[in-house]
């Protein structure tokens, strides 16, 4: 059965956005500055159809998680920035464009119900059954690779308040946003996490946990 993991970039602070949030900046104040990391490197750039890259250790860990990742579980907040009805959403079609990174299925969190949505190689599959339902369907797309669960921030936490997430990889970024989207801070338990590997280059520090149970 396909592995439950997620890959993700906070602040040294820990937070994966910064605050005021809008369309027009999803990542809040400052919170580009979180994947400065990557945009150099080869595996992101191939990812997104750009010649080019640096490779190394940054690249390689990249490139890992992009090559186990058989299907994407994503919040509604984070395909489009929206909520309520789908026709009340000023970006109905998500902020991905018409080639996105994932050439996977990406299934989104909703409660409101849509036909799926193909842009490029991605199918985007709307699930409004909740969290387990969504990682079931994502695990038959995956076949013999895992799912990833790319955020936000709630989501991930009900994936790992609810025992499903097998693995949590947190890049650190250089920067203090100060405030923002907190990844775990709406955490109603301890939860123990078991790191298992921790790579460091000027970019970030890379740490892989597997999740007790």
């Amino acid at each position: 059965m396909a592995g439950v993991f997620c890959d993700i970039t906070t602040s040294l602070d820990g937070f994966v956005a910064g605050p005021n949030q809008t369309l027009e900046e999803p990542l809040g104040a400052g919170g580009e500055q979180l994947h400065e990391w990557m945009y150099s490197l080869a595996s992101f750039r191939e990812r997104h159809g750009m010649p080019g890259g640096e490779h190394g250790p940054d690249s390689d860990i990249l490139d890992e998680s992009v090559q186990r990742t058989g299907a994407v579980v994503m919040g509604r907040r984070m395909f489009s920035g929206g909520e309520g009805p789908w026709d009340d959403d000023p970006n109905p079609n998500g902020w991905w464009g018409d080639e996105p990174p994932f050439h996977v299925h990406v299934f989104v969190l909703t409660h409101h119900p849509r036909e799926p949505l193909h842009r490029g190689e991605t199918a985007f599959v709307f699930v409004t059954e909740g969290i387990e339902a969504a990682v079931e369907q994502a695990r038959a797309a995956a076949g013999s690779r895992d799912v990833a669960i790319a955020g936000g921030a709630n989501v991930v936490q009900q994936y790992l308040r609810a025992g499903i997430l097998d693995e949590l990889q947190v890049h650190v970024a250089p920067v203090l946003l100060g405030d923002g989207v907190s990844l775990f801070g709406d955490l109603d338990a301890p939860i123990r996490l078991e790191a298992d590997r921790v790579l460091d280059s000027p970019q970030a520090v890379h740490i892989r946990y597997g999740v007790a149970r």
